[in-house]
């Protein structure tokens, strides 16, 4: 601009009719500004001079024609861009460097544009959504099958078993009984209630049992013991008329000589070998 001003306020040599600059209220001709005040460019490390535009980034200075993608050398004024190691690259040499591949869509995931996050990937925000209803997982809770990505309610609806007992999804665990899914805290005995995951049961009527209440309720007594028989006991036990046996009870009420696999006789409730029952 040309000075008002009357002196250089550095070199003092007249300003009239000459173009200056201003700083802090003070004039100063083009030559001492520039060696005062000029910033160094980073590429051609030469001064930016008062009447050169000054590209700034970061505490960094370059001429208007400097300012360039490190890679492609086209011009990165008013335009957007990257910087990696402090070296700046258009967008397009930056992705092609640097950027991460979406792991649906495998395509390049532009600086400034969000990515999602999952187990070592990454993903468009787009292409981050449930494989079922389409719709975008972002921060929600999701499950992964065979590398596809759902929703929660979707992933029950398709693939989670539901509890036979209580209907509700069976989440993780979970048992098997008689082809059907049930949660660890549903199986229990049919009798008693107590859980028997992890426990002895036996079945009865497609309904499982605890030993204690099985046996209660449906085994069988041994006509020498009382106890009950069951399958969890001794599996050999002799049926005669309308008594059973435990095998290892199985023996003459006189001499206790087994007799199983052996001849009998019986006296009225007695079951006698050949011997003591002749005698």
């Amino acid at each position: 601009m040309t000075s008002n001003h009357a002196d250089c306020h550095y070199c003092l040599q007249s300003l009239r009719g000459r173009k200056y600059a201003l700083r802090e209220e003070n004039a100063y001709c083009v030559a001492c500004y520039d060696s005062l005040f000029a910033n160094p460019c980073e590429e051609c490390k030469q001064p930016i001079e008062c009447d050169s535009k000054d590209l700034a980034y970061k505490g960094r200075h370059w001429h208007e024609r400097c300012f360039k993608c490190a890679k492609c050398n086209r011009s990165l004024a008013e335009k957007p861009f990257a910087a990696k190691d402090e070296v700046l690259l258009c967008t397009e040499c930056y992705s092609n460097e640097y950027s991460s591949k979406c792991f649906h869509c495998q395509r390049t995931i532009m600086p400034g544009s969000r990515k999602m996050e999952f187990k070592g990937s990454s993903w468009h925000e787009s292409c981050f959504v449930c494989q079922y209803c389409r719709q975008p997982l972002g921060t929600k809770p999701l499950i992964t099958k065979d590398n596809e990505n759902y929703c929660v309610p979707c992933f029950e609806k398709q693939f989670a078993h539901h509890c036979y007992a209580c209907k509700k999804v069976i989440t993780s665990g979970g048992v098997t009984y008689h082809d059907q899914p049930w949660h660890k805290e549903c199986f229990v005995c049919a009798g008693c209630k107590t859980q028997l995951s992890g426990q002895r049961f036996i079945s009865k009527d497609e309904y499982p049992y605890c030993v204690d209440c099985f046996s209660k309720s449906y085994a069988k007594k041994c006509a020498a013991c009382k106890k009950p028989i069951t399958a969890l006991g001794s599996t050999k036990f002799i049926s005669f008329e309308e008594r059973q046996w435990h095998g290892e009870c199985f023996n003459c009420v006189k001499c206790s000589v087994s007799l199983v696999g052996q001849g009998f006789l019986t006296r009225q409730d007695d079951v006698l070998c050949h011997e003591c029952g002749s005698a």
